[in-house]
């Protein structure tokens, strides 16, 4: 027969004085005797009683020897009675920051399982904390505003600052999970040709291929879907002098905005510096140089300029003859098509959008 173990923890803990008094009465000792025995005056005893002084490990040494209670457990009970004191103390000041928690997207990391749901003030603060890795909202606040200033962004950036910095540390989490060879700029355009290749594959194929493709040259691939308060892209930092993230959100599930955003991002991490964060939004109205660069990578990279050029040089486009341009140059027909159309070649909603795919990838269809 088989014994069950029911391990007790309660979510109190009993003061070392309390113990120390019950102990003195049911020995019949007088606290001063106590004192002069251990070398303490009686008001520091009556302190110790009290709870308004701890029990040092000198003074346990000093319990030890009077009352054959052993040192440890005195150091043990001061030391739980304590830390219960701070987490008391820790609640009702978490309790505080109701306002700073309504600036976060909460209620979408509960219902991702992020964070487990509640409506408890101080463990909501406390989970948001945990999940951020700080100690304290004022941790986080020295820790997140001083990141912003690496943000790399468009003056008419409408994103808000929590959000943005939510959805960046998601990214972060998951790109930690993904084993990286350190970063070879070389096995990274190496990379990028073969990731070209996949814009014909369906997403169960080009997905984890990509993702591997990344790794093996020192770059980290995340999909992580955007969340309330964003209207972002893509992201490019460097959590590591030899790692790099390229986070993308699918906000527009269609082929030629993926495959745009995500060499979009890779220009960054090719062209520009480790100490950046680059975060992209949709529909930016001014650029900086280094968007614009890296705007000029990705088009060059998955569409040549001299191709280009002379496809443009045609008097009018089809489902046909740019399924056609599109098979000659090895990628999606939905990535020319886009192009055409964002330089104002065809109009947006022209019949042959039905050549871009729509999709939702697998990662992010399971959030």
């Amino acid at each position: 027969m088989s014994k069950t173990v029911f391990k007790y923890d309660p979510d109190y803990a009993v003061a070392p004085g309390d113990i120390l008094e019950e102990t003195l009465l049911s020995r019949g000792i007088q606290k001063v005797d106590l004192a002069e025995r251990c070398g303490l005056s009686a008001k520091q005893m009556s302190l110790i009683i009290s709870g308004k002084a701890p029990v040092t490990p000198e003074t346990a040494l000093n319990f030890e020897r009077a009352l054959g209670v052993s040192a440890n457990i005195w150091n043990n009970l001061e030391a739980k009675f304590r830390l219960d004191q701070a987490r008391k103390q820790e609640y009702e000041e978490l309790s505080k920051h109701a306002n700073w928690l309504q600036r976060f997207p909460v209620n979408e990391l509960e219902r991702r399982g992020i964070i487990k749901r509640g409506d408890d003030t101080a463990k909501r603060v406390a989970q948001l904390l945990d999940f951020f890795g700080v100690g304290s909202v004022t941790a986080w606040q020295e820790r997140y505003e001083r990141l912003q200033v690496a943000f790399r962004r468009s003056p008419a950036f409408k994103s808000s600052l929590e959000a943005v910095v939510t959805w960046l540390r998601i990214g972060e989490l998951k790109a930690a999970e993904i084993d990286c060879v350190p970063y070879d700029k070389s096995k990274f355009n190496l990379a990028l040709n073969e990731i070209r290749q996949l814009s014909c594959e369906d997403p169960d194929i080009f997905e984890p291929k990509m993702k591997e493709l990344c790794a093996s040259s020192g770059v980290a691939l995340v999909f992580v879907g955007e969340l309330p308060g964003t209207h972002l892209s893509g992201a490019t930092r460097w959590l590591q002098s030899d790692k790099a993230m390229i986070e993308l959100s699918l906000r527009y599930k269609t082929d030629d905005h993926l495959w745009f955003t995500f060499f979009h991002e890779a220009g960054h991490v090719k062209l520009h510096g480790k100490k950046g964060v680059f975060i992209d939004e949709v529909k930016q109205s001014a650029f900086s140089e280094e968007e614009q660069q890296a705007d000029q990578f990705a088009k060059s990279r998955l569409i040549p300029r001299r191709a280009y050029a002379e496809f443009r040089e045609l008097e009018e486009y089809n489902q046909s003859n740019i399924s056609e341009f599109a098979a000659a140059i090895g990628i999606a027909p939905g990535i020319v098509v886009g192009r055409l159309q964002h330089d104002g070649v065809i109009p947006w909603r022209a019949a042959i959008n039905s050549l871009k795919c729509h999709f939702r990838l697998v990662e992010t269809a399971s959030e």
